[in-house]
């Protein structure tokens, strides 16, 4: 590939939009989720989380959390949701969103707080998500995309929202579709967040001062909170922008309960339920082995490929969006959800900004990233011919849910539907097996 595209796709990837300015207005984005929509999907992923977490029994600290949470949804700023609140008993220093309102606490987090202004600036920073409808949003990303469905039926219910919010994304973990956030969705949420402490009447940088913290003491294994809440730069910085822009308020705001609950959460038993675990190892899965018993044709509404007979198709064959996966690529998780681990993705993407397939492709890979932050590229593109269409492959890395990393090849080519994409996915240190058979599928490809 020549040495300017090269340089322009690696400048791709840090392309932003219009940089915003502290205090300007906050917005959400792109959503093709309506606001009840938001509600009912929050209102059914709370249902069975529920089912799976150790609620907190001790009424006074329930109270407590639900105080807190309502002084700050309370303001203007967190727009009109009906928030709820409840502390989980897990030691791990985590929170979290879901659309539409509901806001689960990890007793760890509030264990982890040295100030009741660090707990509230997690709950603000939290709320911001869901006022800015971060979490739909994520979908509505995976749905422009065309990701398709693979378990989500099954396992949640054809007439759910959240089946239906499910059937969009590739790994179907509640927190893979809603709960993990690129970095401009977090400088979004600390932005909002400060606004709604400032108002709430607690100093905002206490929030910056608690993430950071967490940065700091995380090492190797960072907490579960900077997992899904990736940090967007140097957050004193940007909320100290941020508050310069507010109007002077006095930050001295305290409940006065800070400290009892402190030591009450040190006294909870040991929870009764484990956390679902996300990943298949913690399970007890392996990954398939490589496939050795010949391959067949799959004949899609504009395309055929040759994929393993000992694999799965799943969506209709007619469809243009199709998942090919051996049964155990598709990894269950104990709670019930899934993602696939090895096989592949097809689909087409209509970009939005840029039409010649380089830029195209890397528009793919942004989405993609968006939806999970951890995917990168590993290798630059090079240029292939796929049945007589221009083609590009690129390299791809990013945690498997197996255990370890994976090693992902993204196919594009463009076609006048669109550009034509196949994502295929397997654990590292199993790729080198499977190469053949990537090839094989992407060597067979005809379209319509």
């Amino acid at each position: 590939m020549p040495k300017k595209l090269v340089l322009l796709a690696i400048a791709l990837l840090h392309l932003s939009c219009a940089t915003r300015q502290p205090g300007d207005p906050l917005k959400p984005g792109y959503n093709s989720f309506s606001k009840e929509q938001d509600i009912e999907v929050g209102r059914e992923a709370a249902a069975e989380i529920r089912k799976q977490v150790d609620i907190v029994e001790n009424q006074e600290l329930q109270r407590y959390i639900r105080e807190l949470g309502a002084r700050l949804a309370g303001r203007p700023e967190a727009e009109d949701y009906p928030y709820e609140f409840t502390l989980i008993n897990e030691g791990s220093i985590n929170a979290f969103a879901l659309p539409g309102g509901p806001i689960f606490v990890h007793s760890g987090l509030l264990a982890a707080a040295d100030t009741e202004g660090q707990l509230v600036g997690v709950l603000a920073h939290e709320i911001a998500h869901v006022a800015l409808r971060h979490g739909t949003s994520q979908a509505s990303k995976a749905q422009m995309v065309q990701l398709p469905a693979v378990l989500a039926g099954a396992v949640l219910g054809q007439e759910s929202i959240l089946a239906q919010a499910g059937q969009i994304g590739l790994g179907l973990g509640l927190n893979a579709l809603f709960m993990k956030y690129s970095r401009s969705a977090e400088k979004q949420a600390d932005a909002l967040g400060t606004h709604i402490m400032a108002g709430a009447g607690y100093n905002p940088v206490e929030m910056a001062n608690f993430f950071q913290k967490l940065e700091a003491q995380g090492g190797s294994r960072p907490p579960a909170l900077l997992s899904s809440h990736p940090s967007p730069g140097n957050r004193v910085i940007l909320v100290r922008a941020e508050m310069e822009a507010l109007p002077p308020g006095n930050y001295a705001y305290a409940s006065g309960s800070f400290p009892n609950a402190k030591r009450q959460v040190a006294q909870l038993p040991a929870p009764k339920k484990q956390p679902q675990q996300q990943v298949a190892a913690a399970a007890g899965v392996a990954p398939p082995s490589a496939p050795t018993a010949g391959f067949q044709r799959i004949n899609g509404s504009t395309f055929s490929l040759e994929y393993p007979t000992a694999w799965r198709t799943y969506g209709a064959q007619s469809s243009s969006t199709l998942t090919i996966a051996p049964e155990s690529g598709i990894v269950r998780t104990r709670g019930g959800s899934g993602g696939i681990g090895y096989g592949a993705v097809v689909s087409y993407y209509q970009p939005r900004y840029r039409k010649d397939l380089l830029n195209a492709t890397w528009e793919l890979l942004q989405q993609l990233q968006e939806i999970n932050p951890n995917l990168r590229a590993a290798v630059q593109p090079r240029q292939v011919t796929v049945a007589g269409s221009e083609g590009l492959i690129v390299g791809l890395t990013g945690p498997s849910p197996y255990g370890g990393s994976e090693k992902d090849m993204l196919l594009t080519v463009s076609r006048p539907q669109g550009v034509f994409y196949m994502l295929f996915i397997a654990p590292e240190n199993q790729y080198g097996r499977l190469q053949s058979t990537f090839d094989r599928m992407a060597g067979s490809i005809r379209f319509r």
